[in-house]
């Protein structure tokens, strides 16, 4: 890792995103119909469940590229930084998981810089306002919500950090804590890729069921027929739905990333070993 600090964590970022979204993307697409204003069956039931697919595909690997790339590079420069500077009380283990929540925040500030315009354009055609990746883009290009076109790529930028940010916050600091304990526990040096992958599955189930209120509110401003506020889509839901509301999809969302999250990170892990083991 040493001597390829930038090359294995975007080739292996690469690979582990853009597994996870090609196997679990019909999961992805129903948890958005669940959550799109009309519910499931307004908004495509059944019918086209890897519409969208096309811009999974372009954002998946550069995304998860730059998550791993950064959250990599942090994690290694952070921790004997706050082992210097954090108060002498606070424990290994405390010290170890304000890295990785620190790490795997910015992580996700730079990996949004791509996957929000693929994300806005994904859920546009994964709740059948367009038949396509390319249609919902070009609609987003000619401006016809009169936004403009970066402010349209870019819409819920802010609320996807505001789901991501408690979301890394509780999935990696599981994720490398068990990591850690189960590598202690058989008395090597670190857990390999299917102890990764339990892991990865665990913690990410956990994250995504306690932070769906977030992704419900995210999806919701990405579909919206305008510009809207948070504020204004609280209101409604709660009027709408009450406060069940703000776990639809919960079912769908805790699979999609516990299942993905096995992938995802077994995957990254297993690239991982195998890239510093060629390089």
């Amino acid at each position: 890792m040493d001597q390829h600090p930038v090359l294995i964590p975007l080739l292996s970022g690469g690979a582990a995103g853009t597994c996870t979204d090609l196997f679990f993307f019909p999961i992805d697409t129903l948890k958005t119909r669940l959550q799109a204003k009309g519910g499931f069956f307004k908004n495509g039931g059944w019918t086209g469940m890897y519409r969208g697919v096309g811009s999974a595909i372009v954002g998946s690997a550069p995304g998860a590229s730059l998550f791993f790339l950064t959250y990599e590079a942090l994690k290694t420069n952070l921790l004997p930084l706050y082992k210097t500077y954090l108060p002498d009380s606070l424990s290994e283990t405390a010290v170890q998981g304000l890295t990785h929540m620190t790490a795997a925040s910015l992580g996700e500030i730079a990996a949004c810089t791509v996957r929000v315009p693929t994300e806005v354009v994904k859920q546009r055609a994964q709740a059948s306002k367009y038949r396509s990746s390319l249609a919902a883009l070009k609609s987003v290009l000619a401006n016809e919500t009169g936004e403009g076109v970066f402010r349209g790529l870019y819409r819920g930028y802010s609320t996807t950090i505001m789901r991501e940010i408690p979301f890394t916050m509780i999935q990696f600091p599981l994720y490398e804590g068990m990591k850690r304990a189960i590598a202690a526990r058989a008395g090597k040096e670190r857990a390999n890729a299917a102890e990764g992958a339990i892991c990865g599955s665990i913690a990410g189930g956990i994250a995504a069921a306690t932070t769906t209120p977030l992704d419900v509110l995210k999806t919701r401003i990405m579909l919206s027929e305008s510009r809207t506020t948070v504020s204004s889509l609280v209101t409604e839901i709660l009027k709408d739905d009450g406060v069940a509301g703000f776990f639809k999809g919960v079912g769908p969302r805790t699979m999609w990333i516990s299942l993905g999250g096995a992938v995802f990170l077994g995957v990254y892990e297993a690239a991982k070993s195998l890239a510093i083991s060629t390089f």
